[in-house]
């Protein structure tokens, strides 16, 4: 005797197909953001430098040894700090009315946000800026590191609308 099967369809919590506002121009904001995120970090970075430098006349150049960090401390800071804050997205993303959520849809925690940061950055250096053409393959504009740690990259104002 066999058992009667039905069809079991399972839905993502954030599917392209029944909520496409979600995704939509997302690869591009995105692009701005970042834009919009390096210049924020530069203009930390020219704070900071500065402070160093004076560092380094106190202690007779020592602290000017930092510099070669300085960047990537910041970005990781700038970054952690704000990703993986209550807005869960960075100055350039709320710029541009985007929001970060995990698949699961909770918001990114610290680690999430440093896991993040760290993958991007390692991908782009050790595989070139092509890598991030991935979002245009994938159903819901994930990006290599967002597919590694299981992050979505989706429309804020979509988010607030529907309560999440």
């Amino acid at each position: 005797m066999t058992r009667p099967t039905r069809e079991i369809t399972i839905r993502h919590l954030f599917d392209p197909a029944l909520e496409p506002d979600l995704f939509e121009q997302v690869l591009s904001r995105r692009a701005m953001a970042y834009v919009f995120d390096v210049i924020g970090v530069s203009v930390l970075w020219l704070m900071a430098a500065v402070v160093v430098f004076f560092l380094g006349i106190a202690t007779f150049g020592l602290a000017w040894l930092i510099y070669p960090a300085l960047w990537p401390i910041l970005g990781v800071l700038y970054t952690v700090g704000t990703l993986g804050g209550p807005e869960s997205a960075t100055p350039g993303m709320r710029a541009m009315g985007l929001s970060m959520r995990t698949t699961d849809g909770r918001r990114p925690d610290g680690l999430t946000a440093l896991m993040h940061v760290v993958i991007f950055y390692a991908l782009s250096v050790a595989l070139t800026p092509l890598i991030h053409l991935v979002g245009l393959f994938t159903e819901r504009r994930q990006l290599l590191q967002d597919l590694a740690i299981g992050v979505l990259v989706m429309d804020a104002r979509v988010l607030a609308l529907t309560g999440r």
